[in-house]
């Protein structure tokens, strides 16, 4: 999933910084940068985009005004406020602002906001039942890689890490996230936890036995505790064999 965005600031090195910060981050896509609220809104009525980041002092309207004014006229634009002064945070969550940074931001702070805004239209896609993500986002160091789902085979919880194994691809991802929230941002009818420490891609699964499952090159054991959930979709495999 990819959200289209623009970034709006009256001071040139604040936009700059917001656009490399945007251009940085890989499910979001820079589509215009603005000094100007007004010049944002006229560029919006044509080409509606997903995520604004906006100062809130700007020249002829300020953010907020903006804000109301994409309601009023019905967009469906969420807004990240991106100011130096906290007496507006009050004002930015009565125009349902998604989310708000105090100035000076770094890119962490940067990034939560933004996967706040990518949670948020998941969940709007879900709902409009559109087609489910078909990439991962991972942190590795100090970046995001965008990993295809159809390219994992399994993934590994370590003492520290998780090991991400990928297809046609020897030397697996190593990235500092957990396996638990590894596994709540992959789609469950894709991916199964089958032991404490493993997740299997389930089309990616060569053979099954009664308590253990080949996958790549990797024998595993199911664990107890999983057993009944893989039995129901190894069922239901049966049933479709049969």
């Amino acid at each position: 999933m990819t959200l289209h965005c623009i970034a709006i600031d009256d001071e040139p090195l604040a936009l700059n910084l917001l656009k490399g910060f945007i251009e940085r981050t890989p499910f979001l896509e820079l589509k215009g940068s603005f000094l100007s609220a007004v010049e944002a809104l006229d560029f919006i009525r044509h080409k509606p985009v997903d995520l604004i980041f906006s100062d809130i002092q700007l020249p002829d309207m300020d953010g907020i005004e903006l804000a109301r004014a994409l309601e009023a006229e019905a967009h469906v634009s969420r807004i990240i406020f991106t100011t130096a002064y906290n007496q507006f945070a009050l004002e930015s969550y009565k125009v349902d602002a998604l989310d708000y940074l105090l100035k000076p931001f770094d890119y962490d702070d940067f990034l939560k906001a933004a996967q706040k805004a990518e949670r948020y239209q998941s969940l709007l896609n879900r709902a409009a039942g559109t087609e489910e993500e078909q990439y991962l986002f991972i942190r590795i160091e100090y970046q995001l890689v965008r990993v295809p789902l159809n390219d994992i085979l399994y993934i590994e919880g370590l003492k520290d890490y998780a090991k991400i194994s990928l297809k046609d691809t020897p030397k697996p991802l190593l990235t500092l996230m957990s396996l638990k929230a590894l596994e709540e941002k992959l789609p469950a009818k894709r991916f199964m936890r089958v032991h404490r420490s493993f997740i299997a891609s389930l089309d990616k699964i060569n053979s099954v036995t009664r308590n253990t499952l080949h996958i790549g090159d990797r024998q595993v054991t199911i664990g107890e505790v999983y057993k009944e959930a893989f039995n129901q979709v190894t069922g239901k495999w049966l049933e479709k064999a049969e």
